[in-house]
C-alpha cells in the first residue's frame, strides 16, 4: 500500500512542478487575455457611458452592425487590405528567406539588416513613408525623372490600401522570413543533393523538394499574416487617419472612432468581438492546416 502511495505522489510531482513553473505566465494571460475578453463580451451587450454608468440592451448593438454603412466599409476595407498585404508579404519574405539561405558569406549581417525595419516603430516608420510619399517626396521625385507624376498616393482612393499595405510589408516581412529561413534550414541537403545529382534543376529542386517540405512554416506565415492584416492601425492613423474618404478605414480604425471619439463603447465593444470572432475563425483554420500539414 505504501509503495502504490509513493507511485501516486510520484506520478502527480511532476504536473504540479510543472503547473508552478507556468503558474505566473497562466495569471498574466488570464488577467491581460481572458478577463479583459470576458469583459468586452460583455460590454458588447450594454450601452456603457464614459461616466461609467451602462444599460442593458441585449443583442441591439449587434443588430445596429448590418444597419451601419461604416461596418460595412471597414469591412469591406479590411478584406482588400488584407489581399493586398497577405500575398505580397508571403512572397518577399520567401524571397529573401531563399536569399539568405544561399548567402554564405556575411550571412548574419544580411540577416540582421534585412530584420532591422521588423522592430523599428510603426509611428516611425509612417511618418517617414508619408514623407516619401508626399508631392515634393522621394518617391515623386524618383518618377519625375521618368517624367511621371506627381501622384497623390494618400489622396487618392485606389492607390492609398496599396500604398499602406506598401509600407506594412517592409515593416514587417522580415519576423515571416525568419520563420521560412528556419524552416529553410530544417530540409535536409541530402534531398537537394539526391535531385541535383538526378539532373532536377533549380526550379524543379525548388517545387518538387523545397516547396511542399516548407508547407507548415508557410502556413503558419500566412496565418499569422492574415491575423496581422486585420489588426492593422499604426501606419492607418499616422498615415491616413482613415482616409481618404474612408477608403482606408479598418475594423481596427473603427474601433478607435467608436470608443475614443464617440465615446460609444458597448458599440466599441461589439465591433471589437466581430474581429475577434475572425481571428478566432482564422486561429482555427491556422490550427487545422497545420495539424493536417503535420500528418
Amino acid at each position: 500500500m505504501e509503495r502504490v502511495c509513493s507511485k501516486v505522489r510520484h506520478r502527480l510531482r511532476d504536473p504540479v512542478t510543472g503547473l508552478l513553473f507556468v503558474l505566473p505566465v497562466l495569471v498574466l494571460f488570464l488577467v491581460f487575455r481572458i478577463f479583459p475578453t470576458l469583459g468586452v463580451a460583455g460590454m458588447s451587450l450594454t450601452d456603457w457611458k464614459i461616466s461609467g454608468e451602462w444599460s442593458f440592451v441585449g443583442g441591439d448593438n449587434y443588430a445596429r452592425l448590418f444597419d451601419d454603412p461604416n461596418f460595412l466599409t471597414s469591412l469591406q476595407v479590411t478584406l482588400v487590405y488584407s489581399a493586398i498585404y497577405v500575398p505580397l508579404t508571403v512572397l518577399v519574405a520567401l524571397g529573401t528567406a531563399l536569399l539568405l539561405n544561399s548567402v554564405i558569406f556575411m550571412r548574419g549581417l544580411f540577416r540582421g539588416m534585412l530584420f532591422l525595419p521588423y522592430v523599428t516603430s510603426f509611428v516611425f516608420a509612417g511618418i517617414i513613408w508619408r514623407w516619401i510619399y508626399e508631392f515634393d517626396g522621394l518617391l515623386n521625385g524618383l518618377l519625375a525623372r521618368i517624367d511621371v507624376g506627381p501622384v497623390a498616393f494618400m489622396e487618392e482612393s485606389a492607390l492609398v490600401l496599396p500604398a499602406l499595405a506598401l509600407v506594412s510589408v517592409w515593416k514587417g516581412f522580415g519576423y515571416s522570413m525568419l520563420i521560412l529561413l528556419a524552416g529553410l534550414k530544417a530540409i535536409p541537403g541530402s534531398y537537394l543533393e539526391a535531385a541535383r545529382v538526378d539532373g532536377a534543376g533549380p526550379f524543379q529542386r525548388f517545387r518538387r523538394i523545397t516547396l511542399p517540405l516548407l508547407k507548415p512554416a508557410l502556413f503558419f506565415v500566412l496565418i499569422i499574416e492574415t491575423i496581422t492584416a486585420f489588426q492593422v492601425f499604426d501606419t492607418i492613423y499616422v498615415m491616413t487617419g482613415g482616409g481618404p474618404a474612408r477608403a482606408s478605414y479598418t475594423l481596427i480604425y473603427g474601433i478607435y472612432e467608436q470608443g475614443f471619439r464617440f465615446f460609444d463603447f458597448g458599440y466599441a465593444a461589439t465591433l471589437g468581438m466581430v474581429l475577434f470572432a475572425v481571428v478566432l475563425v482564422i486561429s482555427l483554420i491556422q490550427r487545422r492546416l497545420m495539424d493536417r500539414g503535420n500528418t
